[in-house]
C-alpha cells in the first residue's frame, strides 16, 4: 500500500514513464509540483497540452515545427543547394548549435536496423528521395553517429545517389577535440587514423 494519496501515487507513476526519471525522481518532481502554486502548475499543463495540439512535423524536412514549415527550411539566407541528413530533430538541434552550418536538412525519424525490423519503408527515405529528385541539391552531407546502424544507413543512401552527379559527404568521426589519445578504445582510433587528412 502507498503512503502517498491515489492522486499523487498517479502522478508518480506517470512522471515515471518519462526518460531518464526513475521512482524516486518521480517522487521528488511530484512533491515539488504539490508544493507549486497553482497558477505555476497551470502554466505547465497548458505548455504540455500545447505541444501536444501545436508541434508537427514539417511538411518538407520532417523537423519539429509549430508552423506548415519550420523555421530552417524557409529561411532564405540558407544554402538551398545543401541537404545535411540526420537521424532525428536532436541530431539536428546539436548541428544547429554549432552556428557553422547554414544549409537545410532532412530528419530520417531513426535509421536502418535490420535487427529490430526497421527497414528502408519504415524511415523518412521516400521523401528524402523526393526532395533530391525535385529540389536543387547538389551536396548531400550525412550527420549520423559512427554506429552499426549508422553505417547501413549511410551505406544506404550512398548506394541510391551513386549514379547522380550529387556530391556525398558523411562527417568524420573519431577523436574529440581536447582529447586525449591514451583514453580512447581502439575502434576510435582506428576510425581516426582511416579518416585522416592532408594537412
Amino acid at each position: 500500500m502507498s503512503a502517498y494519496p491515489e492522486s499523487i501515487e498517479r502522478l508518480i507513476e506517470e512522471l515515471s514513464h518519462l526518460p531518464t526519471i526513475g521512482r524516486k525522481s518521480a517522487q521528488r518532481l511530484a512533491m515539488f509540483l504539490v508544493e507549486k502554486p497553482q497558477e505555476d502548475v497551470h502554466r505547465l499543463a497548458d505548455a504540455l497540452m500545447a505541444v501536444k495540439s501545436q508541434v508537427h512535423h514539417c511538411s518538407i524536412c520532417n523537423n519539429l515545427t509549430d508552423h506548415e514549415i519550420c523555421s530552417i527550411c524557409e529561411d532564405g539566407n540558407r544554402d538551398h543547394h545543401v541537404l545535411c541528413i540526420v537521424e532525428d530533430v536532436p541530431s539536428l538541434i546539436a548541428i544547429e548549435k554549432t552556428q557553422h552550418y547554414r544549409g537545410l536538412y532532412h530528419v530520417l525519424s531513426g535509421l536502418l536496423n535490420p535487427m529490430q525490423r526497421i527497414g528502408p519503408d519504415d524511415l523518412n527515405l521516400e521523401q528524402l528521395i523526393h526532395r533530391i529528385g525535385t529540389e536543387d541539391v547538389e551536396e548531400v552531407i550525412i550527420a549520423f553517429s559512427p554506429t552499426l546502424e549508422g553505417d547501413v544507413t549511410a551505406n544506404f543512401i550512398h548506394d541510391v545517389l551513386k549514379d547522380t552527379s550529387i556530391r556525398i559527404s558523411r562527417i568524420a568521426s573519431g577523436i574529440p577535440m581536447g582529447g586525449s589519445l591514451e583514453y580512447f578504445d581502439e575502434m576510435t582510433l582506428a576510425k581516426a587514423m582511416d579518416e585522416r587528412r592532408n594537412l
